[in-house]
């Protein structure tokens, strides 16, 4: 209990502030994706800019004929040490070098992305579906950017394609620490 302590005032914030409901750019129902497709793309428990501009990048890919699926958002202390186990002590690739804790998601101030072919979700970063000549993954970075994200595939090290953040000018030891007001 002592790691939640900091996070307290966070936490009932989070779980006060009322979610928001978004329209959904998709007609099939849940149970006709594809297996290894996700449930939902609707952004939850994140900050209420966040999943703001989450649905304006949404709606402005969608404008181009790029549709986008959430694949990640808020991410528990315990999901994220899940993940981080991922290809170390537990199978399958390393897809994040963050423990709980160490992750924006674990603050509700990041999105993870893909794009959505059909009924199909891809992490091609060449893919060109709304044939412009440029890759649709770059297209909705660029977007988020304009929008206040920072992009995970600008990193130096450990480029993180699918990442979108706003941090809000914290660090992630003021959010560990509590040394933050993010509402």
């Amino acid at each position: 209990m002592k790691n939640f302590k900091p996070l307290a005032p966070l936490l009932f914030t989070l779980l006060a502030v009322p979610s928001f409901v978004f329209a959904s750019f998709s007609t099939a129902s849940a149970d006709q994706w594809h297996e290894n497709t996700y449930e939902s793309s609707q952004p939850q428990g994140l900050h209420p800019i966040v999943a703001e501009r989450a649905e304006i990048l949404r709606q402005r890919a969608a404008s181009i004929g790029i549709v986008i699926r959430f694949t990640d958002d808020f991410r528990s202390f315990e999901e994220q040490d899940a993940l981080y186990a991922q290809g170390r002590t537990e199978p399958g690739y390393i897809v994040t070098n963050a423990r709980g804790g160490q992750s924006y998601h674990n603050y509700g101030l990041a999105v993870d992305y893909a794009l959505e072919v059909g009924h199909q979700v891809i992490w091609d970063i060449e893919y060109d579906g709304n044939g412009n000549g440029r890759s649709d993954w770059f297209e909705v970075a660029q977007m988020a950017k304009e929008l206040g994200f920072t992009w995970g595939g600008d990193w130096e090290s450990f480029r993180d394609y699918p990442h979108l953040q706003m941090d809000f000018g914290y660090s992630l030891h003021n959010l560990q620490t509590g040394n933050h007001y993010l509402y």
